[in-house]
């Protein structure tokens, strides 16, 4: 390997060290109500994240918060601390679209409707408010 992409490497590994994600694959809610709810809690502290996902009337709320708690796990996993005392926010929430399931519904006078039942994918990545400070 030459140097140029063991640096790169390297300097994306480091990266990597110090984030802290959760992923949702496949996700069977549409990516447009997804993105309604994800909106809410984008660049917010996480105990104010948890509180708004929370009390949310939205079914897509539920899944964001089991999301949340995961890369909250995650940053406890990686870092070895506890995430009370850490000062983490959202940094990034990105919903894509996922696999769509098509089906037919029939219509009147022998035709046939498609049906689109769409799915997303979600990653949540964490910070900590000092790092984003320093940089």
């Amino acid at each position: 390997m030459g140097v140029r992409k063991r640096e790169t490497a390297e300097a994306r590994k480091a990266a990597k060290a110090n984030t802290y994600l959760a992923r949702l694959r496949n996700c069977p809610t549409s990516p447009r109500k997804m993105r309604v709810v994800a909106d809410l809690v984008r660049g917010e502290n996480v105990d104010k994240a948890a509180g708004i996902l929370q009390f949310s009337k939205q079914d897509a709320a539920r899944r964001l918060e089991k999301l949340l708690l995961s890369a909250l796990h995650n940053y406890e996993q990686k870092s070895g601390e506890s995430w009370e005392g850490a000062n983490l926010y959202v940094k990034e929430i990105m919903v894509d679209s996922g696999r769509m399931l098509k089906r037919i519904q029939p219509a009147p006078q022998g035709r046939a409707h498609r049906i689109r039942k769409r799915s997303n994918h979600v990653t949540l990545i964490l910070d900590t408010k000092s790092n984003e400070q320093e940089s």
